[in-house]
C-alpha cells in the first residue's frame, strides 16, 4: 500500500485474481525467526527488528530507542553470533530446518489426502517474512486464509505480534483474504500425547532421571498482571503431560528461562532453579525438556543443552540430558496437520466437485468481463 501526493491510499492490487474461479485455501505457518548467518553483520538487523517490537519490550519508545540503538546493538550482536555459532547446522539455523520440515511435511500429508491447499512459511522476525509468505499466497489467489502461529502457549510478545504483522500485510491490500487465526494449542491433545510420546521413548533408551524439569520461555511477570493467560498454559501443559505419563507430583517440576533485563519475570526462573535441584536436593540424574518450543532453537540447543547443562555439573549434578523438541518428526508433522484441519474447518472444498456449482462460477465470470473485468 502505498499513498499519493493528495494522500489518497493506493491498495495492492492483485493482478493474478480472475472472477468466477473457486476460492483457494491458504495456510500460513509462523515461527518467530533466525538470522541469516552466525555473524554479527547479520545479527544486528534482526535483533533491531526483534528488540524495536513493542510487544516484546514494553517499555517507552523515548527511553526504549538510544538504549537500543546506541548501547544493545553495540555489544549483543558479537555475543549473540557466538551463542549462534555454537548451534548452527552444515545446513543453517536449527529453527529454519525445522520449519522448512514442517512445512514439507504439511504440504505431503496434505497431498495425500488430496487437500489442494497453498502452505507458506513465514518468520515474525527475519525472512522469510510475513509480508512476503502472504504476497506469495495473494499470487496464487488464496481467498480463504489460516494463520498457525507454532507457539504452543499463547503470550502477548510471540502469538500476538504475529496477529499485529498479519492484520499490518493484509490492510494494504485491495482484496483481502478470510482470515482465520489459532491462538495456542497447548492443550490439544495430539500435542501433549506427542510430548509424552517423546519422553517415554528417550527414557527407553536413556531410563528415567530423578527429576524431570519443564522449562519454559519466560516473560516479564507484568505480562501476568495485565491478564496474559501464558502462565497459566505452562503450567496446564506441564501437568498434563506430567498426568499422562503417570508421573507422582515429585517427579516434576517447572520452571522459565531467557530472563532479559533487570524487570522480574515469571518465576522460578530455570538456572536457580537448576542449581537449587542439585545443591539442596541432591538431585544427581536430571532431564529437561522445552514444551513452549515445537523446534529447537538457540533458546533450547545453547541456552538449556549448553549453559544449564555446565550450571548442573557445577552445582554437583552428574547426570544432565536435554530432550529434544518435536522439530519435524512424524508427530509433530501429524499434529499440524491435525490442528490445520480443525482450523479449516466448514471453508469447505476449494475445488469445484458438482455441476451446479461450477455452472454458477462461470456465470459469475461472463458477468465480470462484461463489465470489464481483464480476467
Amino acid at each position: 500500500m502505498t499513498t499519493n501526493i493528495l494522500g489518497a491510499r493506493n491498495f495492492l492490487a492483485n493482478l493474478n485474481y480472475e472472477h468466477g474461479t473457486p476460492e483457494k485455501i491458504g495456510v500460513l505457518l509462523v515461527n518467530l525467526g533466525t538470522p541469516e548467518a552466525p555473524t554479527p553483520t547479520a545479527l544486528r538487523p534482526y535483533l533491531k527488528e526483534f528488540l524495536s517490537d513493542p510487544r516484546v519490550v514494553e517499555i517507552p519508545r523515548l527511553i526504549w530507542w538510544p538504549i537500543l540503538n546506541f548501547i544493545i546493538l553495540s555489544i549483543r550482536p558479537k555475543k549473540s553470533a557466538e551463542k549462534y555459532a555454537s548451534v548452527w547446522t552444515k545446513d543453517g539455523s536449527p529453527l529454519m530446518v525445522n520449519s522448512i520440515g514442517q512445512l514439507e511435511g504439511l504440504k505431503r500429508l496434505l497431498m495425500e489426502a488430496n487437500k489442494k491447499i497453498v502452505v507458506e512459511l513465514a518468520m515474525r522476525y527475519g525472512n522469510p517474512s510475513i509480508d512476503s509468505a502472504i504476497s506469495r499466497m495473494m499470487g496464487q489467489d488464496v481467498q480463504k486464509l489460516f494463520i498457525l502461529p507454532l507457539y504452543p502457549q499463547y503470550s502477548g510478545s510471540t502469538t500476538a505480534t504475529v496477529f499485529d504483522k498479519v492484520f499490518e500485510s493484509i490492510a494494504k491490500l485491495r482484496n483481502p483474504p478470510s482470515l482465520r487465526l489459532r491462538k495456542s494449542f497447548h492443550d490439544h491433545p495430539m500435542y501433549i500425547a506427542s510430548i509424552a510420546s517423546d519422553i517415554e521413548r528417550y527414557w527407553l533408551r536413556n531410563g528415567k532421571p530423578n527429576k524431570l524439569l519443564f522449562s519454559f520461555h519466560g516473560v516479564p511477570l507484568r505480562s501476568l498482571q495485565d491478564g496474559d493467560p501464558y502462565h497459566c498454559q505452562c503450567h496446564k501443559t506441564a501437568r498434563l503431560v506430567a498426568e499422562k505419563l503417570s508421573l507422582e507430583d515429585s517427579d516434576w517440576t517447572i520452571s522459565f528461562q531467557s530472563r532479559f533485563g533487570k524487570a522480574e519475570w515469571l518465576k522460578p526462573y530455570t538456572t536457580s532453579t537448576i542449581v537449587n535441584l542439585a545443591q539442596e536436593r541432591n538431585i544427581k540424574k536430571l532431564h529437561v525438556i522445552c514444551p513452549g518450543f515445537i523446534s529447537d532453537c538457540l533458546e533450547t540447543l545453547e541456552e538449556i543443552n549448553m549453559e544449564a547443562r555446565e550450571d548442573f555439573l557445577e552445582a554437583g549434578g552428574s547426570d544432565f540430558k536435554y530432550i529434544p523438541c518435536l522439530n519435524f518428526s512424524e508427530n509433530a508433522i501429524k499434529l499440524i496437520h491435525s490442528l490445520v484441519l480443525d482450523d479449516i474447518g466448514g471453508w469447505g472444498p476449494n475445488d469445484v466437485e458438482n455441476d451446479e456449482k461450477g455452472k454458477e462460477l462461470l456465470l459469475q465470470r461472463k458477468k465480470a468481463l462484461l463489465l470489464g473485468a481483464k480476467k
